[in-house]
């Protein structure tokens, strides 16, 4: 079962990350980690199934709530031009694959993943309950990686 518990983030698709972590931090009181960019990440949905494709996102520093500005290319999952706001919730898990059939299994629909189903989902994915909100199911393994981030650290792709 998710421990919602475990929830550590609110998804936030806008048009461009700088513009938005310049309006909402300051009002928020938050101040963000590096700005990552990622030109080739690999995202599998069940429409266009595994794809390369940009984006761009930062994290507020300040928890145990982050906030997580996404900027995708158009026609992705992380398009914030046409349809910006509150995107998903992000949960920690030990099992994203176990944890993603299991929802599946509950009537639940996966959206978008790190990986194709045939290749476990990778370390996310993005699960839909027949309600609609979007969960995203996110690897626990990874979050010594984040916690450093968060702190000043690096995180993977950083830009200058």
């Amino acid at each position: 079962m998710i421990d919602y518990q475990r929830l550590f983030h609110t998804g936030i698709r806008v048009p461009d990350v700088d513009a938005a972590m310049a309006e909402m931090g300051p009002t928020l009181g938050v101040t963000w980690a590096s700005v990552q960019h990622n030109p080739a990440q690999q995202v599998w949905t069940p429409q266009q199934g595994l794809q390369t494709v940009a984006l761009t996102f930062a994290y507020s520093c300040e928890g145990p709530q982050h906030l997580e500005l996404l900027a995708g290319e158009r026609g992705t999952i992380w398009d914030g031009s046409a349809d910006p706001g509150v995107h998903h919730v992000g949960v920690w898990v030990d099992d994203v694959a176990a944890e993603t059939e299991r929802c599946v299994s509950a009537g639940w629909q996966v959206a978008a993943a790190a990986a194709s189903p045939d290749d476990g989902y990778g370390a996310f994915t993005y699960v839909v309950p027949p309600s609609g909100p979007i969960v995203e199911l996110v690897w626990s393994a990874i979050e010594p990686a984040f916690e450093s981030w968060w702190s000043g650290g690096r995180l993977g792709s950083e830009r200058s």
